[in-house]
């Protein structure tokens, strides 16, 4: 019976969300979304998208607060509330506009909406100039980015409940939020597609720390060594399209096309910051502070079809990362060493027209120089497509261990998008 009541309010608020997403949800026919014609042959528009990502998650571990007092097992959030602008007034030209905000939850929240976790602010600005059909370059704070599929993913469109975390390698430590201040030029060559971009290094970082003399690395080497050493960063990403050809006018990849697309992409990337990485070589005769070439490289494969004309389909990937901050890093779960990850998932036939469902797995193991554990991640989810991705409701629980340091959550995550 305790057992029973000890989810009740976890049971409750899928009922509240399941309820409220069927009222809102409109018609199933998508038709486009928000897109304003400028013109009579629509090559003139502007395109807006807004989506919503609200959680409840039930910690199954005990956790206290800094006073000692014990956390509640059950806690709501905002995982993200975000506009997407982008207008076209000549075919030779694109800009686009993308702000919003993450992780709203009691902690992050502000009394007058004032505080740094409750702030809205900028994922993407950036001016984009087609030269000719297949390619372009442009500048600005985007989203062009390199090593892999995940590290350009959309948050739209996800199979699983959200990204694997160490996939946005870079996130918050040379960039904003996995965004960077550049220039990029994207576009393909018959099916190989290609991004690449150079890029100002973020002058602060997540990673604040002072190397220790003779220490591991650090990585804020833009703030530490100045711009002139540390300042750049290179990056780029290609993929091979064997079956149909994605999309390449905006960065985000789609992780799941729910079988109306039948693709199938082998990929490879990298990311290089020379000096990004700081460590201090303990010499007195000679100056303490070093840097170090961050460099990050992946092998990727993508593969989602239909099974056949009832609406079934497969969705399947999987990731090969070799990472290196510098000497023996490790912040957070970023560092030095070796991450493999990758996710299945399955479509069960059914009308296209109606509420679709999807059994999903995906696993992650990362290896790191600094210590002897893997830090390893299962998750066990389920979506239910109440409109395609613009309608859905996705149920996963998670286990996770890094030495000794066990999370399990089940999260129940509602998400529509117009």
């Amino acid at each position: 019976m305790k057992t029973a009541l000890k989810f009740a309010p976890f049971l409750c608020a899928f009922f509240f969300l399941n309820v409220n997403l069927s009222l809102a949800q409109g018609s199933p026919n998508y038709d486009g979304g928000f897109k304003f014609q400028l013109n009579e042959d629509g090559s003139k528009y502007l395109r807006v998208i807004s989506w919503v990502q609200g959680q409840a998650q039930y910690n199954f571990d005990e956790t206290f607060d800094a006073n000692g007092n014990e956390n509640s097992n059950l806690n709501f959030s905002l995982r993200r509330a975000r506009i997407l602008m982008y207008s076209q007034i000549d075919k030779n030209f694109l800009i686009l506009t993308h702000f919003g905000l993450n992780s709203l939850n009691s902690n992050s929240m502000s009394p007058t909406g004032q505080g740094d976790g409750s702030q809205i602010f900028f994922h993407g600005a950036w001016a984009q100039y087609n030269l000719g059909e297949n390619h372009s370059i442009g500048g600005g704070l985007h989203y062009f980015n390199g090593i892999s599929r995940l590290n350009n993913h959309s948050t739209l469109n996800m199979m699983t409940l959200d990204n694997h975390r160490q996939a946005w390698a870079t996130l918050g430590l040379s960039d904003q939020f996995g965004r960077h201040v550049g220039i990029f030029a994207k576009g393909k060559f018959d099916r190989l597609q290609y991004r690449v971009a150079v890029n100002e290094a973020s002058a602060s970082s997540l990673d604040e720390r002072t190397p220790d003399a003779g220490g591991a690395a650090v990585y804020n080497g833009r703030a530490l060594l100045g711009s002139k050493k540390a300042g750049r960063t290179y990056g780029g990403y290609f993929d091979y399209q064997i079956f149909d050809q994605e999309s390449n006018l905006l960065p985000y990849k789609v992780g799941t096309y729910l079988g109306e697309k039948k693709i199938f992409n082998i990929g490879a990337g990298f990311f290089m910051h020379p000096n990004g990485a700081v460590v201090d070589n303990g010499n007195i005769s000679d100056p303490n502070l070093k840097g170090e070439d961050v460099f990050i490289y992946a092998v990727d494969a993508f593969y989602d079809a239909p099974l056949g004309e009832d609406g079934s389909a497969v969705s399947a990937y999987a990731i090969y990362q070799v990472a290196d901050y510098g000497k023996d890093y490790l912040y957070s779960v970023y560092g030095t060493g070796n991450l493999l990850c990758a996710h299945l998932g399955y479509v069960f036939k059914g009308d296209l027209a109606k509420t679709r469902y999807q059994p999903y797995v995906s696993y992650g193991s990362h290896s790191y120089d600094a210590v002897d554990d893997n830090m390893k991640a299962l998750g066990i989810g389920f979506n239910a497509y109440l409109s395609g991705h613009h309608s859905k409701l996705t149920l996963e629980y998670r286990n996770e261990v890094f030495g000794d340091v066990k999370t399990n959550t089940l999260t129940l995550q509602a998400m529509i998008y117009l």
